[in-house]
């Protein structure tokens, strides 16, 4: 019997817009995913690389930062440094063939509580489509065997050795 796969997800939350949002979600009794463990920031200027890939090398299979709408940030323009440092992410991603879609960016604000669940749920059916996070080899290769068992094609087929060797 195989064990089913529950990914893990890091969403990186501004204080003032998205952490309300997902507590407004919260007291809306809105359904999300319990797969995503939320860190809050006084501003999600303050996400550095480093702490996404410190995710990343923890375990995380998906990581989202999530901020206020561009323009109104309560510390001027740190949604702004965020989004450029979640771009320069993506592209360092697919450059060492990890799956640029494990990392987000998304903008909430505080009354936007329904925004906030369909976007948790968004990555956790993400998280589940790109399979376990390739760092955590032992997970991956469980998963890509209960999918050819299954008779289930992988997620990225012919990027498996690829993304496994430079690792």
């Amino acid at each position: 019997m195989t064990e089913e796969y529950s990914p893990k997800i890091i969403g990186f939350c501004c204080r003032w817009c998205s952490y309300a949002g997902a507590d407004l979600a919260g007291a809306m009794r809105l359904q999300y995913p319990p797969t995503i463990r939320i860190i809050m920031l006084p501003c999600t200027g303050r996400v550095d690389i480093l702490h996404v890939l410190k995710a990343f090398e923890v375990g995380a299979d998906a990581v989202f930062i999530s901020g206020c709408h561009e323009g109104d940030c309560h510390y001027l323009r740190g949604n702004i440094q965020a989004r450029k440092r979640v771009a320069r992410l993506k592209k360092v991603f697919a450059e060492i063939g990890l799956e640029p879609e494990r990392v987000e960016m998304f903008h909430v604000s505080s009354g936007e509580g329904p925004k906030f669940a369909a976007l948790a749920r968004e990555m956790t059916e993400r998280a589940l489509r790109l399979g376990p996070n390739p760092v955590r080899r032992e997970a991956r290769a469980r998963w890509l065997a209960s999918l050819a068992q299954e008779g289930k094609p992988s997620p990225a087929p012919g990027s498996e050795s690829a993304s496994d060797s430079r690792l």
